[in-house]
């Protein structure tokens, strides 16, 4: 049975926290996408307790109940909500996975806290704007192209963009929101939504956009700008999941982040979309377990 929580945050901030699975189990935080903020699905948390995990996830600031920070944050900076949810949980050594937005948040705990974190799963993550020698933008659909370039431009000019532009997707309903993607679904992915994921894509965008497009904007400003950590310092074990057909990240920031993460194991599939992928949910964690000998 899931639980939600509002957990103490740093400078007087709090955190909605939902937490499910076995709860005896081995923590596993979970960090999801952009957008999203937490919202209960079945088949993750029921993967999540035949395997024995204990599953974290949290609503990022200005995401959901979290109350948004002052400034859009660094990806690094996200760290430190992960451990004090942790810590509230009384959750030490555990193992994490990102998928999308939330793949450079699950590489963030590998790389800051590997005292923690056993190991590190990040899937159809993004890669670093400005990696070394990656076209960040190329195979990507002309939404995000449009979205990134309007981030660039900082605070004030992205706000208005997704005040006019990504309203639709924040409010969609689960018939609604293949249609509100637009082309960053593939067909791929169209055939993997099914009524129960659209569902749940559906509450987490709604859980999302709580607070407006406040956790949005500052989720695309730290894309755009470096991610505060060094991914080369990473010792813990990684696996880099991507498929070939994703318009939202493309397959070369799967081929750069497995080439570019010390030791990292590619799962690297040329017939997974961005949200197919997720249907693999039980063969990660599986090998996130195996990774972290647990």
């Amino acid at each position: 049975m899931s639980e939600r929580l509002q957990v103490p945050g740093p400078d007087g901030r709090t955190i909605e926290v939902l937490v499910g699975g076995d709860p005896d189990g081995f923590g596993l935080l979970y960090h999801g996408g952009s957008p999203s903020a937490v919202a209960e699905y079945a088949p993750l948390d029921e993967t999540a307790r035949s395997l024995g995990l204990r599953l974290v996830t949290y609503s990022r600031p200005g995401y959901g109940a979290s109350t948004p920070r002052p400034e859009a944050g660094r990806y690094a900076d996200d760290v430190e909500e992960s451990v004090l949810v942790l810590d509230h949980l009384g959750i030490g050594e555990f193992v994490t996975v990102g998928w999308s937005g939330g793949g450079p948040r699950a590489l963030a705990c590998a790389a800051l806290l590997p005292e923690r974190c056993r190991a590190a799963a990040s899937v159809a993550g993004v890669a670093p704007y400005h990696g070394a020698g990656l076209d960040w933008f190329d195979g990507m659909a002309d939404e995000n192209h449009d979205e990134y370039h309007a981030a660039e431009q900082g605070r004030e000019v992205y706000e208005a963009y997704l005040t006019e532009n990504f309203s639709p997707i924040l409010s969609a309903s689960a018939d609604e929101v293949a249609e509100a993607m637009g082309g960053l679904v593939t067909p791929v992915d169209k055939a993997a939504m099914t009524p129960l994921f659209a569902d749940w894509l559906s509450r987490t965008f709604q859980n999302a956009g709580a607070q407006g497009v406040t956790g949005v904007r500052d989720d695309g400003i730290a894309a755009v700008t470096p991610w505060g950590y060094d991914l080369a310092s990473i010792r813990v074990p990684v696996a880099i999941w991507q498929g070939r057909e994703d318009a939202m990240v493309p397959f070369a920031h799967g081929e750069w982040l497995a080439a570019n993460v010390p030791g990292a194991e590619a799962h690297l599939f040329d017939d997974e979309g961005h949200l197919s992928l997720v249907n693999r949910i039980d063969e990660i964690l599986a090998d996130l377990e195996q990774r972290a000998g647990i």
